[in-house]
């Protein structure tokens, strides 16, 4: 069991403020509702009428051909990762881009493919030189470039329009497909005030996360063309992430799409006044963008300050030493912040 496990109490405390991710997150009253009342079928038969409505629901939001519901992030970038390439082909991604740092390496392991990193911007984008510098020749020597992986947010940090448009183009010029891994597309899509639409189609694929900044327990999709989405559902048998009655899970979903998305900028204008807070008390060196927070505090004092928030039913991810990250999400109400900025006020006071 979690050491903070018990801290929000059986039913929820709202003094309870949990900053480690926006993951997690609890079915509210109104979701726990739809859930139940899910018209249940056979996913792996084509049966579930609410995995078929929320493929369908992302499918016209997003401007795409088809979607496919997975059960994590990492599936549905990994099933989109094997659609697109070979063995022996090269997808070209950021070397602090999730795919690329902590989705264990899935893609080469089970499908032969390379992954070759590239620098990334302090912007969090990928620069079209580099892009353009990284296609391999056709020579056998070397492996097949096939693929650019992007993202957007990167560690909160949303790349504009323009610059995700110049990255796949330089891709595309050499012939390479591209991907999105979109965990939090909608924020992206919130911050940069662009239609779903827009942001989906500079891409050919977006993996989209439905449990963290929507707040649904579990659960993705894979949006794109059909070819690809329907390559993408084999690998989803393959990888065991074929799921039966999962209309209980999409049923939360299609709530969250409904009603947690037009709430998102209220996540961002909070991490905003807490990052503030946090300058306004000399803690360190201090960043924000979308609902995250990071700062780093002086001296080394990263466990002092977890062990004085916990104490006050704050809870705050980040190790020893170095920067720590608070992300804002929907379970943090205006009086949850206000624990967390009376617990680093009485910290740093």
């Amino acid at each position: 069991m979690s050491q903070y496990s018990g801290l929000a109490g059986a039913g929820g405390n709202a003094a309870f403020c949990d900053l480690r991710s926006d993951t997690v997150t609890r079915p509210d009253a109104g979701m726990l509702q739809a859930m139940q009342a899910a018209e249940l079928g056979d996913d792996v038969y084509g049966e579930d009428p609410q995995v078929n409505r929320l493929e369908a629901v992302l499918t016209e939001r997003l401007g795409k051909e088809a979607a496919l519901f997975l059960p994590t992030g990492t599936m549905s970038n990994l099933v989109g990762l094997l659609a697109h390439c070979q063995r022996g082909e090269e997808i070209i991604v950021g070397d602090g881009y999730h795919v690329y740092a902590y989705e264990a390496a899935g893609a080469s392991v089970l499908g032969g493919i390379a992954l070759c990193p590239v620098p990334v911007r302090a912007d969090g984008a990928l620069d079209p030189v580099t892009i353009a510098g990284a296609v391999k020749e056709d020579d056998s020597h070397l492996a097949v470039s096939r693929l650019l992986s992007l993202e957007n947010t990167h560690n909160g940090l949303v790349v504009p329009l323009a610059d995700m448009n110049a990255a796949a183009d330089a891709a595309r010029a050499a012939g390479l497909a591209v991907h999105l891994d979109g965990a939090r597309f909608f924020n992206a899509a919130t911050a940069l005030g662009c239609a779903e639409a827009e942001l989906a189609g500079l891409v050919d694929t977006v993996s989209i996360c439905l449990s963290k900044g929507l707040g649904a327990p579990a659960g993705s999709a894979l949006v794109g063309p059909a070819d690809l989405i329907a390559k993408a559902r084999r690998w989803r048998k393959m990888l065991g992430g074929g799921m039966r009655q999962s209309g209980v899970l999409a049923a939360a979903a299609l709530y969250a799409l409904e009603h947690n998305v037009e709430r998102l900028a209220e996540d961002h204008g909070r991490a905003a006044e807490l990052a503030d807070v946090v300058r306004g008390l000399g803690a360190g060196q201090v960043s924000q963008a979308t609902n995250m927070v990071f700062f780093t505090p002086e001296n080394g004092r990263n466990d002092d300050l977890r062990a004085h928030l916990a104490a006050q039913g704050v809870v705050i991810g980040g190790g020893s030493s170095g920067a720590i990250r608070m992300v804002l999400h929907k379970d943090v109400d205006d009086g949850a912040l206000g624990r967390a900025v009376q617990g680093l006020r009485s910290f740093y006071g």
